[in-house]
């Protein structure tokens, strides 16, 4: 394949998803899902498992294929809202991960009491006032 056939290639495909969806947060949840459940059936043979598996990759694809943007789009809201509690308790573990005990420096973690915005606050500094870099919210806590 010489190099224009390949460009003309990744333009074809290029055009082909000119107005089409794409792949969003639901979908890549039931194609994941559907891996998942495809590694299950490997081991434990049922035939119904099978049959989601591929229910849920057709789906997906359908989705991603689809020139619907605003209904896909709304679908891909309330899928989000619906797994809200689930992606911020995760959200929240990696946040500690990163910025929790394992730091150089120990630091305390306080939420703005107006917006919510998480601030990172070094220990042992006695009270000190602090202020939200979002909405500029000033509170006093100790450090």
């Amino acid at each position: 394949m010489t190099m224009n056939q390949k460009m003309t290639l990744k333009q074809r495909m290029l055009n082909f998803m000119q107005g089409r969806y794409g792949v969003d947060q639901l979908s890549g949840f039931l194609i994941w899902t559907a891996v998942i459940i495809a590694v299950i059936t490997m081991f434990v043979r049922v035939p119904v498992l099978q049959i989601v598996t591929w229910v849920m990759i057709i789906y997906a694809y359908v989705r991603i294929f689809s020139k619907q943007i605003n209904k896909r789009y709304a679908q891909n809201q309330k899928f989000l809202d619906a797994t809200w509690g689930i992606r911020k308790f995760f959200a929240d573990i990696r946040y500690r991960i990163k910025y929790g005990k394992q730091t150089a420096e120990p630091y305390h973690i306080y939420k703005c009491r107006k917006c919510g915005q998480k601030i990172r606050v070094p220990k042992g500094k006695g009270k000190i006032m602090i202020t939200c870099p979002k909405c500029k919210y000033q509170f006093k806590k100790k450090s």
